[in-house]
């Protein structure tokens, strides 16, 4: 008897061990979405993407500046023959060094524009991958929607199936006494029985659902395993008021990504085109020299322009135009795909937005019906009118209903938020900046 109290005991402290470690965190959406686009590692990739843009665009930059080379050299000579011919010979003479000092500067003038264009490629890059970095963004943040509202359809539906086992615990407990009493057959009974069985296992799986999400929303958001999340429902609501009243357009940033791409193509050819034609650079340089006891130079000044042309571009240059205008070609297809999508999105987003609206004015009313209905049923039932298959079938239409109406509303922001998202203006409806 003591062992099994020590056992009692240990079970109560471990559990309560657990409860106290989880951390019960109440988040509103806006509050998930910041996070999400600031904490996630997806987030923190499309932000080192974008940095690693900016500078492959200014190390492009860098080819602008002239190029500056200094080199030295000191070299031990043995046994060296010098032979002159600035007036007699070198025999005899101790030549064992050389000093060697030169510097030279290259400055590119000219080279088909391809330098420019070039710098216009990266620059257009580095834009469409800001872009990329901000639709990746809302991506997540759609993510946070949809694991918010499916996180609160599986805490609603505990909640609801909570309160209606109540009543069905209720009930197996009157009808139980009833047939100990010889006023109901047991078949009665265990029908009641039966359906608080279901009830139990609904909760088990809706917890279970609860459990899977809350976990994915918190790995999503890098907050601690054990947090647990309460959603803010009304900031939720309040949100989706304000949102309401916007009505600005935006373009989506993935479109917006595509078209700075079509852009850098279009550099693409000129870069190719810029083959065509030599390159010329201004060249400048000094030289210093000694060798010992035979020639010193110093103050060896030297300046020029330099020129090359590879006239084999003539007619190898071709193809690599052809193939820049095709890749280009590609990129305006891929526009006008894109932008053909997303009209199609965005008409079906707003179509399941007003269909969720019209939804829940019906769920409403049948919620209504349904309570209505089982206060009848269960009015006759106590008048011997109705059987029990005819009250339990109307409890369930009841809870049925509370359900329904419940998902419904959830679906009415997720569909709202969706619509956002098809739009090009999820974050940007809740005032957060998809910029690092």
């Amino acid at each position: 008897m003591k062992t099994k109290s020590i056992i009692v005991l240990l079970f109560f402290l471990f559990g309560r061990a657990i409860i106290n470690a989880q951390e019960r965190k109440k988040m509103s959406l806006k509050e998930a979405i910041s996070l999400v686009v600031t904490n996630s590692n997806e987030a923190v990739l499309a932000n080192t993407k974008v940095a690693t843009s900016k500078l492959e665009l200014e190390t492009i930059k860098n080819n602008q500046y002239p190029s500056v080379k200094v080199s030295g050299q000191y070299l031990r000579l043995a046994g060296a023959k010098v032979d002159s011919h600035l007036g007699g010979s070198g025999n005899g003479l101790d030549v064992s060094q050389l000093l060697l000092g030169q510097a030279n500067v290259s400055m590119p003038i000219f080279s088909g524009f391809k330098l420019k264009n070039t710098i216009a490629a990266s620059e257009n890059l580095y834009q469409a991958q800001n872009f990329n970095a901000s639709h990746t963004k809302e991506g997540l943040a759609l993510e946070v929607v949809e694991l918010f509202a499916n996180l609160y359809k599986s805490q609603k539906m505990v909640e609801l199936l909570n309160e209606n086992i109540k009543s069905a615990k209720q009930r197996t407990k009157d009808f139980s006494a009833m047939v100990d009493n010889g006023l109901l057959a047991k078949n009665d009974l265990l029908k009641a029985q039966l359906q608080e069985s279901n009830l139990e296992l609904s909760i088990a799986t809706a917890m279970k659902n609860v459990n899977v999400v809350n976990y994915q929303l918190a790995t999503l958001l890098r907050l601690p395993e054990n947090t647990i999340i309460d959603i803010d429902i009304e900031s939720v609501k309040s949100d989706m008021a304000k949102n309401q009243l916007l009505t600005t357009n935006a373009l989506r940033n993935d479109l917006q990504a595509l078209s700075f791409q079509q852009k850098a193509s279009e550099a693409g050819i000129k870069i190719a085109k810029a083959g065509y034609y030599p390159s010329l650079a201004l060249t400048g340089g000094y030289i210093a020299l000694n060798l010992k006891n035979v020639i010193s130079v110093s103050n060896a000044m030297n300046f020029g322009v330099g020129f090359n042309y590879d006239l084999s571009s003539i007619f190898k240059n071709g193809k690599e135009v052809e193939l820049a205008k095709s890749k280009s070609e590609q990129t305006k297809q891929a526009v006008a795909i894109l932008s053909d999508k997303i009209k199609e999105e965005t008409q079906q987003a707003q179509e399941n937005y007003s269909l969720s609206l019209k939804q829940n004015k019906v769920y409403a009313l049948a919620e209504e019906q349904s309570y209505e209905n089982y206060r009848i049923i269960k009015d006759k039932y106590d008048n011997s009118l109705a059987n029990t298959n005819d009250l339990l079938e109307a409890d369930v239409e009841q809870l049925q209903s509370k359900i329904n109406l419940a998902l419904c509303q959830a679906d009415i922001a997720l569909k709202y938020y969706q619509l956002q998202f098809a739009s090009g203006k999820l974050i940007n409806s809740f005032n957060l900046s998809t910029t690092k």
